[in-house]
């Protein structure tokens, strides 16, 4: 057989894999449509594991390896379990969703943006800004029902100016979203390395990629509103001496392509976006939920601790401790906390109740759905094969 009709066979099966996780995915939402009536929990990682372990000795004995399996069903499991929190929380399909976001459409944010509406069966109207305080109003005001924002970066940190924007916002977290970040070195066709004078990006990616440019010499660093800025720049400018950092996927709408990859000081390079809304969100009771607050404790010694011990006292685990100067109050800290509860719950009304009668105030900025799947393992120890391949970078 021609190396022609070969690769028409796996444009065929490939074709038939895209239907197959299709179908899984619409079972998937049966399954929290059931769920949803009887009340159950969303995962189940004990038949999750369960899974796994049949899955891998089916594949064995056709010739799969086990770690390129366990990998593989990671990706498949973690989306069908956002899948069913996406309905759990708001039903069927919606239409579309107005996201406000920062950059033009090919943005970090506006890939988040674009994946939020997927997995909620929605289409996305999504509205570029130019700076976060744009996303923000254009919430507020109307002009969509849903903001994007990046809050952290695995790389570079918090940011600040998103937390700062929080405080002063009457807007609700009702959603997070992890993204893979792998920034690219993005060029018009032709160009090579040794042409590139100036490139453009994010402040945030140009923070995570210093290692990577510290290493080019001649090259002037500007900063650009967002990654799709930066790549219409050089699609516009049709400049063999210019480049752009940003995704690949992005850079494809712009016709660019990319020079060099995987450039961010961490390879694990990963950010966590925040889901603002005008109106606050019900965490159904079967999603494991994360609330997130601003606090102001007393200028006194000890005054954290002892708002640190309610949360210990009734039970709530922190994820997240962010301190930050209070404007107009020189050496006084305002404290932004993640904890895992649901603001349903007593054990949160109690200590809620108890915050506010030793702080200067607590301000709960949202409660909603924690988005981070953590991965099902077999219950039996790992093959050699699949240990291999889960510690490999």
């Amino acid at each position: 057989m021609d190396l022609a009709s070969l690769r028409k066979q796996i444009e065929t099966l490939d074709q038939q894999l895209l239907q197959c996780l299709a179908k899984r995915r619409a079972l998937a939402l049966d399954v929290a449509k059931d769920k949803a009536k009887r009340g159950g929990n969303v995962r189940d990682t004990g038949r999750e594991a369960e899974l796994l372990m049949r899955l891998m000795d089916m594949g064995q004995n056709i010739g799969l390896d086990p770690g390129y399996l366990t990998r593989l069903y990671h990706i498949i499991i973690e989306d069908s379990v956002l899948t069913q929190h996406a309905w759990l929380q708001q039903g069927d399909d919606q239409g579309n969703l107005a996201i406000a976001h920062l950059g033009m459409p090919g943005s970090y944010s506006h890939l988040t943006a674009q994946s939020y509406a997927n997995r909620r069966n929605c289409g996305l109207q999504g509205h570029s800004c130019d700076t976060f305080q744009e996303v923000i109003a254009a919430v507020e005001d109307g002009r969509t029902t849903l903001g994007v924002l990046p809050i952290e970066n695995t790389s570079s940190g918090s940011i600040n100016d998103v937390y700062d924007l929080l405080r002063h916002t009457h807007l609700n977290i009702i959603g997070e979203s992890y993204l893979s970040v792998d920034h690219h070195l993005l060029v018009k066709p032709g160009t090579v390395l040794d042409d590139i004078q100036v490139i453009y990006a994010h402040p945030q990616a140009l923070t995570q990629c210093s290692g990577f440019l510290s290493r080019l010499t001649g090259v002037q660093l500007i900063p650009a509103a967002s990654s799709a800025h930066a790549m219409r720049k050089i699609a516009d400018d049709n400049d063999k001496h210019s480049a752009a950092i940003g995704p690949q996927s992005g850079g494809a709408l712009y016709e660019l392509l990319a020079l060099a990859h995987n450039m961010a000081n961490q390879k694990e390079n990963h950010t966590r976006f925040i889901v603002v809304s005008r109106d606050p969100l019900r965490v159904p009771a079967q999603l494991p939920a994360k609330t997130s607050l601003i606090m102001a404790t007393h200028n006194q010694a000890g005054s954290l601790v002892d708002a640190l011990m309610v949360l210990r006292a009734h039970g709530i685990s922190m994820t997240k401790l962010e301190s930050r100067p209070m404007p107009g109050n020189p050496w006084e800290e305002l404290f932004y906390v993640d904890l895992m509860v649901n603001t349903s719950t007593t054990e949160w009304q109690a200590a809620e109740k108890e915050l506010a009668a030793m702080t200067r105030f607590v301000k709960v900025l949202g409660c909603y759905p924690d988005e981070r799947i953590k991965a099902t393992h077999a219950p039996y120890p790992l093959t050699d094969s699949i240990q291999n391949s889960e510690q490999a970078p």
